[in-house]
């Protein structure tokens, strides 16, 4: 009958839900704020192998901003599966066509590589433009700091 450390269980954890504007907001900060709320590092009882991070929504992707030159030169690859499967495109084509898996793929390489990495990142929403199908939940909206990109 020991009175040791308590130990946070499944069960006493909540998701809140947050919503986050990514209109002028430079990829990669938004990304690591993003991914701590995922994997619920900003709470007091954190613990490294339960899910206690939050729902996010990120609204406006297609107006989140990169910095530098990686419009010209970043490029996004994937293999099909296939013998000669490499695909690639480049982010300022990806901004154009998906500007939500550019988002995706950033905070995913943010978070584990495992199994609760994948389910952390089910709980990321990103979406285009302002609209959103989550006003159910009753979000909160996060402020986040507006961007310092060099011009």
């Amino acid at each position: 009958m020991s009175s040791g450390t308590p130990t946070v269980k499944a069960a006493d954890l909540r998701h809140d839900w947050h919503i986050v504007d990514a209109t002028d907001q430079v990829l990669g900060r938004l990304a690591t704020r993003v991914a701590r709320l995922l994997s619920g590092k900003h709470r007091p009882n954190w613990v490294p192998h339960l899910d206690g991070g939050d729902f996010v929504v990120v609204t406006n992707a297609d107006k989140v901003k990169l910095t530098g030159r990686k419009v010209e030169q970043k490029v996004y690859r994937h293999h099909t599966g296939y013998p000669g499967g490499l695909k690639s495109v480049g982010a300022r084509e990806l901004l154009a066509v998906s500007p939500e898996r550019m988002i995706e793929e950033a905070v995913r390489g943010m978070l584990p590589k495992s199994k609760l990495g994948r389910k952390q990142l089910k709980k990321l929403k990103v979406y285009r433009g302002s609209k959103h199908p989550h006003e159910a939940q009753k979000p909160r909206t996060l402020a986040l700091s507006a961007a310092r990109a060099r011009a």
